[in-house]
């Protein structure tokens, strides 16, 4: 039977294969944009999750996310350093300042000062020159994507030159860092040079990073920082969700890419529904044949879900084929770094699509189980 199965699908290549892109353009629309969605989520935490050494944030109670940021007094990281259970704690700065080149153009660029001895929050991947390199005079590091911002169409070099807040900055590294939510570039300096290039204010210092004691509990060293400082201390975790949380709250994110990702479940659904609803109108005598000559229905059903399945899971392939490839085509484009395709996507689409092909299948059971079998003797 399942043989038979396979030829009346297949017997009208047309509705077969329309079946099939329907299912994979719902596959595309769901995958791709949810893909796109995360991606840009995770972007607005990226400066959060390229801090490794510290796993706990220090801040202003009020602060809600890492760009908008309420700066602490230069004593608060002593502060955070006389908490029992805390190993280390050092200064951090993070803010935005404006950034012009020799020919008078000029970007927001996102501007982080490390700590003069430890370097923690430092970019971990350098394709050019090396941290070391910050102790030399106005040096600062610009990552692949803001040089490329910086100077277009200038492949990334070391030597050239910017100016912030009228002093001079020479680029003495490229690295690799993690994208950040908006298109800024990304220039590190040693704390003290970035207080330099940064406007001026009473208070600059815009995190305390720090790390507890070997074993001791992240979250029990915070709960102890926030009662002896009054300051907020989060663990990296807890703050990169609260970051992720304010933008999904905050913005009109969410409902822009749920939009997208709900029509082509639509789209997938229709399609599939009405071409499949069709076949199964064109192959009623067929069917009738088969209860005629004693099939049970539940053997027509397992028919017509095997039938479901081969256009479902072609589609899905289909579709998924191409979000992947659309995501390896475009992973070295500028304004798409870090934007990739995680399992849980795969997943995810696949439950999607598993439920599109239900119920496009439901209709189409539901006809043929009332089926008379006396149609095959009927006229045409």
């Amino acid at each position: 039977m399942n043989w038979v199965a396979w030829q009346m699908l297949t017997g009208d290549r047309a509705k077969y294969w329309g079946t099939i892109f329907g299912i994979a353009f719902g596959t595309l629309l769901i995958s791709q944009q949810t893909a796109l969605f995360m991606g840009l989520m995770r972007r607005t935490a990226s400066q959060i999750d390229g801090v490794r050494e510290a796993t706990i944030w220090v801040m202003d109670p009020e602060v809600q996310n890492t760009d908008e940021i309420l700066p602490l007094s230069e004593t608060d990281v002593f502060r955070v350093r006389g908490v029992p259970g805390v190993s280390w704690a050092v200064r951090y700065y993070k803010g935005l300042a404006r950034a012009k080149v020799s020919d008078g153009r000029f970007r927001q660029v996102m501007l982080m000062g490390l700590d003069e001895t430890t370097m923690v929050g430092a970019p971990v991947e350098m394709l050019q020159g090396s941290l070391a390199d910050l102790s030399r005079p106005d040096g600062v590091i610009v990552d692949k994507a803001g040089f490329e911002y910086l100077w277009p169409g200038v492949e990334p070099r070391l030597g050239d030159t910017l100016e912030m807040n009228d002093r001079r900055a020479v680029i003495v590294g490229v690295c690799k860092a993690g994208a950040p939510f908006q298109t800024f570039p990304l220039v590190f300096t040693r704390y003290t040079r970035a207080l330099e290039y940064a406007p001026p204010e009473r208070n600059r210092l815009s995190f305390v990073l720090a790390k507890p004691e070997d074993g001791r509990d992240v979250d029990e060293v915070c709960a102890a920082i926030t009662k002896q400082t009054k300051l907020l201390a989060l663990s990296r975790n807890q703050f990169f969700w609260r970051t992720i949380g304010y933008y999904l709250k905050s913005t009109g994110i969410p409902v822009n890419f749920g939009i997208t990702i709900a029509l082509g479940f639509i789209v997938g659904t229709a399609i599939a529904g009405q071409t499949f609803y069709l076949f199964t109108l064109e192959n009623l005598r067929q069917f009738g044949a088969l209860k005629a000559m004693g099939l049970a229905n539940g053997r027509l059903v397992l028919m017509i879900l095997l039938q479901a399945a081969i256009v479902g899971g072609v589609g899905f392939g289909l579709g998924m084929g191409v979000t992947a490839f659309f995501f390896e085509a475009t992973k070295n484009v500028t304004h798409l770094a870090g934007f990739y395709l995680p399992w849980q996507v795969v997943l995810g689409s696949a439950a999607a699509v598993t439920m599109i092909v239900v119920l496009a299948s439901l209709v189409s059971i539901r006809r043929v189980l009332v089926l008379e079998p006396a149609i095959v003797f009927r006229g045409a």
